[in-house]
């Protein structure tokens, strides 16, 4: 149900949430259509724990007045340009966060021996190449379940990484929407707060005395009853 006003039930927080991205973009069929269709076995790759800080999501617009010689004051203002950015911190390191981070593969260089381990190249070319990506961020607390789908998307921005002893390697990470079809992405929700705002019709609001009219209505409540009949 739709409602106005102060309504402390539709206070979100995000406790939990995850970043999920398919190295490569997706068609637009192929992309997640519920906000609970799990993501496992179709190509996407959990980037798993994130810093404190939680994930950023920044949608922008840049505009542009338009003055005319007959008003002092601007008549329209028009979008210049719009973007759609997502920002975290990257905890874990593996093959999946530093492929992302660098934007590049790794490649293995030799195979393991006796104890020793396989060892991997991944080549910081001078010329970077960057390549286009599927995102998917989710997010949720005990009331409702939130997933931006973002089908095109590039890295726009890295962090410095620092090794120290005390403190552990991360990635940040910047990453930008591209345009896709007129989208720059979408969001998916279960959010019980978003709904038809509630309507009211009278079948017949024109009777004679002592005759009824059927009285039907939508978007309320569960618990809201709506029934009867109208007398004159």
């Amino acid at each position: 149900m739709a409602t106005t006003g102060h309504d402390a039930k539709q206070i979100r927080f995000a406790p939990n949430g995850e970043l999920y991205v398919h190295f490569g973009a997706l068609a637009p069929t192929a992309l997640p259509k519920t906000v609970d269709e799990d993501l496992k076995g179709s190509g996407f790759v959990a980037l798993g724990y994130t810093s404190e800080d939680g994930t950023e999501i920044t949608p922008k617009i840049e505009t542009e007045e338009l003055s005319v010689w007959q008003s002092s004051v601007p008549v329209l203002r028009y979008v210049k340009s719009a973007a759609f950015q997502v920002k975290a911190t990257l905890m874990q390191v593996n093959e999946s966060t530093t492929r992302l981070f660098y934007g590049a593969e790794w490649v293995k260089t030799t195979a393991k021996t006796g104890a020793g381990k396989d060892q991997y190249r991944l080549d910081i070319s001078s010329n970077p190449d960057l390549a286009e990506i599927t995102l998917v961020v989710d997010w949720n607390d005990d009331a409702a379940h939130y997933r931006a789908v973002i089908g095109r998307a590039m890295v726009s921005d890295r962090g410095s990484i620092s090794l120290t002893r005390t403190k552990n390697q991360n990635y940040e990470l910047t990453l930008d929407a591209l345009d896709s079809a007129g989208t720059l992405g979408y969001l998916l929700t279960d959010d019980p707060s978003i709904g038809s705002v509630p309507t009211v019709r009278i079948a017949n609001p024109t009777v004679e005395a002592g005759q009824g009219s059927a009285i039907e209505g939508g978007g309320f409540d569960k618990d809201f009853i709506l029934s009867g009949n109208a007398v004159n």
